[in-house]
């Protein structure tokens, strides 16, 4: 299978970009309904089984691939089987929004120390949405560095989240935090951390001059901005939305992308054509 046309100039410019010169150009992707099907409970999401193979046939052909989450670095490790990879050597996975940082290479994760507010407000959700009278099925998931809360589980998603918007945000200005929304979620996390400014910093460490990063979600946001911004700099991108059939598109994504993939199952046959086009061996 060849690789999917972009449908935008820029996008083209991007594919042709990394394709032209794969050594200077980083693949960079989202965890969550991008290497993993979304799932109602986030501890049992797992990476899609075509996507290690993919990865590894890919990662020695490129300069850099990078996992760009909001999960905790060690966990989306885990999540992912990405450890003691042959072809995953140099992986890269920026965890809490680049606040931690996993290598690959020493098996570590780098991290700063964690915001007190997030301490405190991981004490006060439980009574907090007691209070609020949050729906049945709403739950907290600890981040570690952030908390989420979750309306998947209730029996009307939307209308819950919307309920908990204005009071969370609240909440979160209280200790020092921000809410970022997301699908049936809302997470509590430090400001000035964010998807944009994690693989901006990536992209200048590795120098590089072309980038591809693939999301599904609202956090993937800030990452499209940011690659909308390297553009104008120089470095070539290829925005990719991964849509999985039966998920509600989220946000303007979809409406950003340069290319719309079918889910974690058209992802990963992006990566392995793009692996193809690049020459690399199949198993």
């Amino acid at each position: 299978m060849g690789i999917p046309e972009p449908t935008t100039p820029a996008g083209a410019e991007g594919l042709a970009a990394l394709v032209a010169d794969p050594a200077h150009s980083v693949i960079a992707l989202d965890f969550d309904g991008t290497l993993a099907p979304i799932v109602p409970d986030p501890d049992q999401a797992r990476a899609h089984p075509g996507v290690v193979p993919a990865l590894a046939r890919l990662a020695p052909q490129v300069g850099a691939v990078a996992v760009v989450t909001g999960r905790p670095a060690g966990v989306a490790v885990r999540h992912g089987g990405f450890a003691g990879v042959p072809g995953l050597e140099h992986l890269v996975v920026l965890g809490h929004y680049g606040a931690e940082r996993w290598d690959a290479v020493t098996g570590e994760v780098r991290a700063p120390h964690i915001h007190p507010g997030v301490a405190s407000v991981r004490a006060e959700l439980p009574g907090f949405l007691d209070r609020i009278g949050a729906w049945e099925g709403t739950w907290v998931e600890d981040k570690g560095r952030a908390v989420a809360v979750h309306t998947r589980r209730t029996e009307d998603p939307d209308t819950a989240l919307e309920q908990l918007r204005t009071p969370l945000l609240e909440l979160a200005a209280r200790h020092g935090l921000m809410g970022e929304p997301g699908r049936m979620v809302l997470e509590l996390r430090p400001p000035g951390v964010d998807k944009g400014v994690a693989l901006t910093g990536f992209l200048h460490e590795r120098k590089a001059r072309s980038v591809l990063y693939a999301g599904d979600d609202l956090g993937d946001l800030a990452a499209y901005d940011a690659v909308t911004r390297l553009r104008t700099e120089g470095v070539a991108g290829l925005l990719v939305c991964s849509a999985a059939e039966g998920e509600e598109p989220v946000g303007r994504l979809e409406e950003r992308a340069d290319l719309v993939v079918g889910g974690p199952s058209g992802v990963v046959g992006l990566l392995d054509a793009l692996a193809d086009e690049m020459g690399a061996p199949r198993p």
